[in-house]
């Protein structure tokens, strides 16, 4: 089921390792002209278009846009008390990780009268995706909106396609995540007409537009984010979920087997990779893979996943090669079940998240350890990050020199604006040095 690629006794470049390790991925580009076309009808036509299109894809209508207030009360007074319960201690764990990693203004004093102060200013208005095709997302609600309260937004909707169970409204899980968290504002609308709804509101509908859209999503989702950056910021454009796990001889073949089909079980395209420099544990994981991904619930998509391109096993020569594979795979969850996993660990470079030791299955991060689960895909690992509190922050500075800290640097100024052939930039200065107020005079 999973595909060999033997590296062993072998020394590949970054190029070349880029080339032969497993990867799928999605082509977001030749969705692009499907998309274009959505994304320009509902910035032209707003609300109208957006549920026209929703209808065309979900098969639902929903009265309106927005999800009445009583509709989300509902649903969380519908919630079954293990379930509230298991939110409740998620939101506890994932806003106190998020909440400290707020960072503090700070202020480097370059000599006397000259500061530079960075503050941090949160994105005023964001927009949330929640997806609701394959499965149901609670925790993505939570992933998306925790961060950006801590962050001190001051505006928020949720986006989330409407159901046709449940009376063309969104999932009445994901309705009560909201009220759990105090959103107030959902709308009923998914795929790409949703991330475009967003991005440019609708006066009409007194649906107004936000600042920053963030979430995962399929295809669609991502190429809509695409065309509205720079009308709006983005996270990020999110694929297939994908897992690489780092073993060694001491590793438990159960555990790496069923955390690769853990992932498997999201999507057809999702990647499931094993790298290892044991020949025995490779076997022992193919046989277990083999043998209960027919047994799960969601068997078809997770053997279509195991199966594909994109999913495999590295066989390396050592923990020192695998250590070198998965910074150059840049995995989207990275697991360690090594001797001295946690030395490993810090030996990574490349991952939007690593999980250290047997103990620390991926599946604890997608829910309740209290890092974000919406993290980079695809290879993005090398030079993105996940979501987080930081997302949603401005970092701004506050330039402020007296007139004597103005004299101290003027001089130098003026030569490099005369050398990059600027002159008006010198004259700014040589205004403030001439007129005497820069002397304290």
């Amino acid at each position: 089921m999973l595909r060999l690629t033997d590296l062993r006794g072998q020394t590949p470049s970054t190029a070349e390792l880029r080339r032969v390790l497993p990867r799928g991925g999605v082509d977001v580009s030749k969705v692009l002209p499907t998309v274009a076309p959505i994304v320009q009808d509902v910035r032209d036509h707003g609300a109208a278009k957006a549920l026209e299109y929703g209808e065309q894809f979900d098969g639902i209508r929903p009265e309106s846009v927005r999800v009445p207030e009583e509709v989300i009360r509902a649903a969380e007074e519908q919630l079954s008390p293990r379930l509230r319960a298991a939110l409740e201690e998620a939101i506890a764990r994932i806003r106190a990780v998020h909440a400290d990693q707020k960072p503090k203004a700070h202020t480097t004093t370059l000599g006397p009268g000259a500061t530079v102060t960075e503050t941090f200013i949160p994105v005023a208005r964001v927009g949330l995706y929640v997806p609701g095709g394959k499965a149901v997302y609670p925790s993505s609600v939570l992933m998306n909106v925790i961060p950006a309260q801590e962050a001190g937004a001051s505006s928020m909707v949720v986006c989330t396609p409407p159901q046709a169970d449940f009376g063309g409204w969104p999932h009445p899980t994901i309705l009560a995540a909201c009220a759990l968290l105090g959103v107030d504002e959902v709308w009923a609308v998914g795929g790409a007409q949703a991330i475009a709804l967003m991005a440019y509101g609708d006066d009409a509908a007194a649906l107004e537009p936000v600042d920053m859209v963030t979430g995962p999503g399929n295809i669609f989702v991502a190429a809509a984010k695409r065309l509205v950056n720079g009308v709006v910021g983005i996270d990020a454009e999110a694929g297939p979920s994908e897992i690489a796990i780092i073993a060694d001889a001491s590793a438990n073949p159960d555990y790496v087997a069923v955390d690769l089909i853990s992932q498997a079980e999201h999507d057809e395209q999702a990647a499931s990779v094993l790298i290892t420099d044991t020949v025995e544990l490779a076997d022992a994981v193919q046989g277990i893979v083999e043998k209960r991904a027919a047994q799960t619930l969601n068997s078809e998509r997770a053997a279509s996943a195991l199966g594909g391109e994109q999913s495999g096993i590295v066989l390396v020569d050592d923990c020192s090669a695998a250590i070198t594979v998965a910074n150059a795979y840049a995995a989207e969850h990275l697991e360690i079940h090594t001797e001295n996993a946690r030395e490993v660990a810090e030996q990574i470079v490349n991952a939007g998240a690593i999980f250290v030791g047997p103990h620390s299955p991926v599946p604890l991060g997608d829910y309740a350890a209290g890092s974000n689960h919406v993290l980079p895909t695809s290879g993005t690992a090398r030079f993105n990050a996940g979501l987080s509190t930081h997302t949603f922050l401005k970092p701004v500075n506050l330039i402020e020199y007296d007139a004597a800290a103005l004299v101290e640097i003027g001089e130098h100024i003026i030569a490099l604006a005369e050398d990059e052939q600027l002159p008006a930039h010198g004259e700014a200065i040589t205004a403030r040095l001439n007129d005497g107020t820069a002397e304290g005079e």
